[in-house]
């Protein structure tokens, strides 16, 4: 691990207490060149750690509230006339940053939803047929309401499956929540927040995770816990060879957080839940232990 690399994790976890799991998981995913959603309950520090992210990492940021009435132009941009020079003006939205905050995504419409799609996917937008490149690195970190919660519309598969990974706060543990409570306001601590590393750093970063080393018995791994979930009776359907791709980025990434240059099985089982708890769906199996049963059925080889 770098230097400025172990500064991020130890700024971060200065700032959100108790959550060194949840913060490595949200690293591992931007080194990734991956997107991140946090699902849980209003309060438990969801939006608090994109900040944590986006200050430490030096990352210009953005945040879009998600509301019933938000349209796709209130996040792509939009062009307006200006008589002064007899044409029409593109003026960017929230979207051409570095970091995007798209806070409480599944309170908007599908409509407004699908204005993430291609920047997801391609990092760039398509606004009245001229294509637009978005800046390097991107990122979306989204968060979401559980679904029961009244107002909420939930995402479409094709949505889910541009997220790299999924991962939960939970409740703070006894002692890191006394520190929340008897500590300074997390707004005035992230106010402070200095960043620990530059934008090319990150970028160098994201081209060494690619060089991380996968022997073929890896791949083999990987194969055959993909090819379990699709001849298992146990789950609706198979993971995708997309989800297979996202497992090894995500593994290539933990590895390099560990300080090692090649992936080693226990990466791969580290990451696994925050890479497929959205993308499998048990029949059988409680969603809390789908993954605990796919590595105990998977062996390695």
């Amino acid at each position: 691990m770098t230097s400025s690399l172990a500064n991020v994790i130890r700024q971060a976890e200065s700032a959100i207490l108790g959550k060194p799991q949840q913060i490595r998981f949200a690293l591992a995913c931007l080194l990734a060149r991956g997107h991140l959603l946090i699902e849980d309950l209003p309060g438990v520090g969801k939006t608090t750690l994109a900040q944590v992210l986006s200050r430490t990492l030096g990352l210009q940021f953005t945040r879009v509230q998600f509301t019933s009435d938000l349209l796709p132009a209130d996040i792509l941009g939009v062009s307006v006339y200006e008589r002064d020079s007899n044409q029409f003006k593109f003026h960017p939205g929230p979207i051409f940053a570095q970091m995007i905050l798209a806070d409480e995504v599944n309170r908007a419409t599908p409509k407004a939803q699908s204005a993430l799609l291609e920047a997801m996917e391609e990092h760039q937008v398509t606004i009245e047929g001229v294509t637009r490149p978005l800046p390097a690195p991107f990122f979306v970190i989204a968060t979401q309401n559980p679904s029961h919660q009244i107002g909420t519309f939930p995402l479409p598969e094709s949505q889910l499956d541009r997220f790299l990974m999924r991962i939960e706060m939970g409740y703070p543990d006894a002692a890191a929540e006394r520190g929340l409570l008897s500590g300074i306001d997390r707004r005035e601590i992230i106010a402070k927040l200095t960043p620990q590393m530059e934008s090319a750093e990150l970028l160098a970063l994201q081209q060494q995770v690619k060089q991380i080393h996968v022997a073929p018995p890896l791949l083999d791994y990987v194969q055959a816990i993909l090819r379990h979930t699709r001849e298992s009776a146990h789950y609706t359907h198979g993971l995708s060879p997309r989800a297979g791709l996202a497992l090894l980025s995500a593994a290539r990434a933990w590895a390099l957080i560990d300080g090692r240059d090649a992936v080693i099985p226990e990466d791969v089982q580290t990451i696994l839940p925050g890479v497929v708890s959205h993308r499998l769906h048990s029949l059988v199996e409680p969603q809390s232990s789908l993954t605990q049963q796919l590595i105990a059925a998977v062996a390695i080889p």
